[in-house]
């Protein structure tokens, strides 16, 4: 139908083409004989009929010729192009070159606000007559029928079609092309990021058909596929005529955390979060806000990425360039904390102008500790310039320094013997470090903690914010060093022990563990003993278990090391070997006794004699 409605057009121009090549009488009679309705009703159908008034068969001809080519054939589902004719505040009067005018309502029309009279419109015969006569024209389903045939050829073809935004969705906004709703993704809207949607809704646009999904009838469209090629091409353009130290404006188009990305009139650049600011920031929108227009500096850029570093910062002088020569080492200086690690905090002293404290130079203890034992993000401090390099732009800075060295009176307040007070403040393996003050750390070794306790790591007797009683055992000045001692507060408890342990002393205690190669007894908190498996059998040959209360014997006691041996079996084997003594030394002096003397003999023997001779 649309090559017959072609052929028709092209049909009506080659005849307007003729009458303006004819005279202008001639003109005028010519549309007279051409105006078909005209024709129709100075036409004597009377006469026709009655045969009264014959038509020459040319003539016939010439009316159907001019039919064809003036009036439209109004069957159902063709499509037919029209010319708006008139429009009133609801509808469109629509010219087909049909008997009457064609009505098409406004709203069919939202997609293009800028209808005019004497725009051409496809239509669909909608309803030949109404009640009153009137031809209804539908551009709706005009669109719909031609409109997959189009958004196909846009597609294949890549042209541009026109849409109008009708809402928001989801992901994005609906858009009505050609009568078929497609969508347009959010990130195809424009080429820099949307943050109001709303403020498209009811406009058209223009519009590249990007994929269509026949089998479910779904169209995707994008705004930014228009514009991406002639950016590329800026892009190119732009960066050709780049160089390195060129200062060019700009407008914020997006903040990120690590820096901010700056239009420079079809390309963007960004400018890294350390670019921004010659001193610390946290967070780019510090300095920048979006849409916001100011001068960057080209650092480096690749052509062939387009890829563009810029700077902010840049545009001034270096702070340390303008720190000037007044400040030296040694001078005292206020500044602010601005970022805190394990190992030191950085100071601002300046805009600009960093120096490290280290960890090492906030006390004058030994001990070292964590930085933010000392100081917080955000503290003023007070410090003093350790070393200065301008060159490199470095600054080393002490807080101790504001104080006086403690270990400059130090054999003063702590000589060899003295007693104090301390703060636990660290465990090691081998001992316990005691803060006595400030700057002042002494170590008490494991072995120097208790006389009587055997401690495997320090944590088992004290722990880390106690106060202890310490005594100095050694001081090295030089070195910077304090042995310290608890043990020696306290009288040595072995020394009483010694003599009421003593070897062959005896106790009575009940076995406390089974161990190996025997067993042990506790006689006080202090005093541990050792039974070897031998000696602990009982007088009935049994042998003692845990829980089993005996008395026991003292056979080694060793204050040096500690060391105390007992032993119940020379309890009863002592018992029975003073028994077999003291038997022995009665039956010694019961035989003593019995014993004849040499007197005795004499007179045994005499009685003897005179019983013998007296038998005779």
């Amino acid at each position: 139908m649309a090559d017959k409605a072609n052929k028709e057009e092209v049909q009506v121009e080659d005849t307007a083409k003729q009458n303006e090549a004819s005279t202008k009488p001639q003109r005028e009679v010519s549309l007279k004989e051409s105006n078909p309705e005209k024709f129709l009703e100075e036409f004597n159908w009377h006469n026709y009929e009655e045969g009264i008034d014959p038509i020459d068969d040319g003539k016939l001809e010439e009316f159907e010729k001019l039919v064809a080519e003036n009036f439209v054939d109004t069957l159902d589902d063709e499509v037919v192009e029209g010319k708006v004719v008139y429009i009133t505040d609801r509808d469109a009067i629509i010219d087909i070159n049909a008997k009457s005018e064609g009505v098409v309502s406004l709203n069919e029309f939202r997609y293009n606000p800028d209808l005019k009279v004497g725009d051409k419109v496809e239509v669909l015969i909608d309803v030949r007559e109404d009640s009153t006569g009137q031809l209804i024209l539908s551009h709706r389903k005009a669109r719909t029928i031609k409109a997959w045939d189009r958004v196909n050829a846009a597609h294949d073809e890549g042209t541009i079609v026109n849409g109008y935004v009708k809402c928001r969705t989801k992901g994005g906004m609906i858009v009505d092309v050609f009568g078929i709703e497609a969508f347009l993704p959010g990130s195809q809207i424009d080429v820099k990021p949307i943050r109001d949607y709303d403020v498209y809704v009811g406009k058209t646009m223009e519009f590249k058909v990007v994929k269509i999904n026949h089998e479910f009838k779904n169209v995707v469209v994008s705004h930014k596929a228009l514009i991406e090629a002639d950016i590329e091409e800026q892009k190119k353009e732009i960066i050709g005529q780049l160089e390195k130290g060129q200062v060019l404006e700009g407008v914020v188009k997006n903040i990120t955390s690590y820096g901010v990305f700056v239009d420079l009139g079809g390309v963007d650049g960004l400018v890294h979060i350390t670019d921004l600011s010659w001193s610390r920031i946290n967070h780019p929108n510090e300095i920048v806000e979006l849409d916001q227009k100011l001068n960057v500096v080209i650092l480096d850029f690749d052509e062939d990425k387009t890829r563009i570093q810029l700077g902010l910062k840049q545009l001034n002088p270096h702070p340390w360039e303008a720190l000037g020569d007044e400040l030296k080492v040694g001078d005292k200086v206020k500044g602010k904390v601005v970022v805190i690690a394990d190992y030191g905090a950085f100071v601002e002293v300046a805009e600009g102008v960093e120096g490290l404290i280290h960890v090492s130079e906030m006390s004058w203890s030994t001990h070292l500790r964590s930085a933010q034992d000392f100081v917080n993000v955000g503290d003023e401090v007070e410090a003093v310039v350790l070393t200065m390099d301008k060159e490199e732009r470095k600054m080393s800075l002490g807080i101790k320094q504001m104080t006086p060295d403690p270990w400059t009176d130090i054999t003063t307040k702590y000589p060899v013997g003295s007693r104090h007070k301390g703060i636990v403040r660290n465990f090691t393996n081998f001992g316990v470090f005691v803060e006595l003050e400030e700057g002042i750390d002494g170590l008490i070794y494991i072995s120097d903690l208790s006389w009587t306790k055997k401690i495997k790591h320090p944590s088992e007797f004290t722990n880390i914010g106690d106060e202890l009683d310490v005594v100095v055992l050694e001081l090295d000045v030089e070195g910077r060093k304090l042995s310290l001692g608890h043990k020696q507060t306290e009288e040595n408890p072995w020394d009483k022990y010694e003599a009421e342990f003593a070897v062959g002393t005896k106790h009575t205690a009940t076995i406390d563990e089974m161990v190996d190669k025997g067993a042990t007894i506790n006689f006080n908190d202090d005093i541990t003993a050792f039974i070897p498996n031998r000696h602990l059998e009982k007088e009935d040959g049994t042998m003692l278990k845990k829980g089993d209360e005996a008395e026991f014997q003292i056979i080694e006691f060793n204050k040096e090391f500690k060391k105390v041996v007992a032993s119940h079996m020379s309890i009863h084997k002592e018992e029975e070997a003073k028994i077999v003594k003291d038997a022995v030394k009665k039956q010694e002096a019961a035989e003593a006794e019995a014993k004849p003397t040499l007197g005795d003999a004499n007179s045994a023997l005499q009685a003897l004699k005179d019983k013998m001779d007296g038998k005779k």
